[in-house]
């Protein structure tokens, strides 16, 4: 008995592990679900460079291949969707002129008389093409019958003696969608038995399957994942190496991302209180070098196009996390402001915390990234703070804050737009060393020790700390090799040391 693609028995997911293991995942085609490929263009006979042309292609593959497999490592929600462009864009309302060229066209031919089914024969074949692409090495019987019942010889002849029934090998496809869709499109494959008008029948099948064929590809990718997360460290490093080969450049900028990092850690070590003199070099650790850089990431200025290439396919996992950072400094800091007011009795009465917190959150999404969205932000958010801070203490008890206290947190939060503030600077340097900690402990190492002025935001940074030493302990360990030698040269430029730790 069939089941849905998504239920397979774990007999058959093996199975099909195993096949799907030695094939590329190709992610679905970006072509639009409803609208067949009627004819394949043949290659130019022109002259082109072919050499260059293919290494670039070779590289581009290279780099898709690459991005892939991290994405499906690294993001557990990762997933395919089929591409539909925003119907008030130019791309999605020129695809509905010609999705609707295309299908009147094919009206067009099914009532003329007699019937002209050229272009119907070229959707069953598809259609054929994209039933197969959806069965398992176990399903032997089915695909014999499919075989059978679209058969393009038997149909052509049918067509020849105008016999073919359309309704008739559209019922046998919804029958063989409705064994092989994910539960989740059974609403959808029922809904097709209802539509009579067979130009509407045939796009509705083609929608259907090309949703049923992102199914096959996410439930491929679910599959494959624990493998990938096996050889996933050694497949990305020689992925990389292979386009390093074909473009030595590719290196330009993690070196000068190195070289800055380098020489703030040199800064660093010179005006440590023990070291020997302002002057002196002192040793600089290749580790500290490499965390220090790794912390740049989340600081860094998002017009700067040089990003360094190791750390690319990341980007918008560390953008994000350099955005909730910002957040989450500012957040400590108005609560490290609000908690001096009565003597930190406030932050003791129930729930206020909790509902200051969504306050801030919902008020500074957004408005950190410019000075005058955040100088208007915060001071919305000083009104409410006092609003909740008063509500509290008289709902509690007490009294609400003297006029002069108010002003005085008012000012205060209001202040904290500004990039040199001592508070917001206080707190960022707090969080920042918290996190340098968590770079240094390792990835199973316990979590350092957090300060009094972060204790009503320690789960949120606990939380982004996690996820960013785990993108860090995984590119260092894929690129590790490759930063090496940019560091051994870097630190030992004479060669009297080596940089071995980097690549452990």
């Amino acid at each position: 008995m069939l089941v849905p693609v998504n239920n397979q028995s774990s007999k058959q997911q093996r199975s099909a592990v195993a096949e799907m293991s030695n094939k590329r995942v190709d992610a679905p085609d970006d072509s639009p679900a409803d609208l067949p490929h009627l004819e394949k263009l043949d290659s130019p006979t022109g002259s082109l460079p072919t050499a260059s042309l293919s290494s670039l292609m070779e590289v581009e593959n290279s780099v898709f291949n690459l991005s892939l497999a991290h994405e499906i490592v690294a993001n557990r929600d990762f997933c395919f969707q089929p591409k539909s462009p925003p119907s008030d864009s130019l791309e999605g309302k020129v695809t509905e002129i010609v999705h609707r060229a295309f299908w009147d066209s094919l009206l067009e031919q099914l009532n003329s008389d007699p019937p002209n089914y050229n272009h119907a024969v070229i959707l069953l074949q598809e259609v054929k093409t994209m039933l197969q692409s959806l069965l398992l090495p176990g399903h032997i019987r089915l695909k014999s019958q499919l075989d059978e019942v679209l058969d393009m010889e038997l149909i052509q002849q049918e067509v020849a003696h105008g016999a073919l029934d359309l309704h008739r090998l559209a019922g046998y496809i919804i029958y063989t969608m409705a064994l092989l869709c994910a539960p989740v499109r059974d609403p959808e494959v029922r809904a097709l038995r209802d539509l009579q008008h067979p130009v509407e029948l045939l796009r509705e099948i083609f929608r259907v399957l090309g949703l049923m064929k992102a199914d096959m590809v996410n439930f491929t990718i679910q599959s494959l994942r624990p493998h990938l997360l096996q050889q996933a460290v050694q497949y990305e490093r020689s992925k990389f190496q292979q386009i390093l080969e074909k473009q030595p450049a590719s290196l330009d900028n993690t070196t000068a991302w190195l070289q800055a990092a380098t020489s703030q850690e040199a800064l660093a070590v010179r005006a440590q209180p023990d070291s020997p003199s302002p002057d002196s070099q002192g040793p600089v650790s290749a580790t500290a070098v490499l965390n220090r850089a790794y912390m740049r990431l989340l600081h860094w200025d998002p017009q700067d196009q040089k990003y360094p290439e190791t750390m690319l396919m990341d980007r918008a996992r560390l953008d994000a996390l350099a955005q909730r950072l910002q957040i989450l400094v500012l957040e400590a800091s108005v609560l490290l402001l609000t908690d001096t007011q009565r003597g930190g009795v406030i932050s003791s009465l129930p729930g206020f915390v909790g509902k200051l917190e969504q306050s801030v959150t919902a008020l500074l999404e957004g408005s950190y990234s410019r000075e005058a969205d955040l100088k208007e932000a915060l001071l919305g958010l000083a009104e409410i703070v006092l609003q909740q801070v008063n509500a509290s203490l008289l709902s509690h008890g007490g009294e609400a804050l003297p006029q002069k206290n108010q002003d005085l947190l008012r000012g205060q939060i209001s202040d904290l737009w500004k990039q040199n503030n001592a508070v917001r600077t206080l707190i960022g340097e707090r969080v920042q060393g918290f996190l340098q900690a968590m770079l240094q402990g390792g990835p199973n190492k316990r979590s350092p020790e957090l300060s009094a002025s972060l204790r009503h935001v320690s789960a949120e940074l606990l939380e982004l700390g996690t996820a960013f030493g785990r993108i860090v302990h995984f590119n260092r360990t894929v690129f590790g090799p490759f930063y090496a030698p940019i560091l051994r040269k870097l630190l030992f430029p004479a060669g009297e040391a080596e940089a071995g730790e980097v690549s452990r």
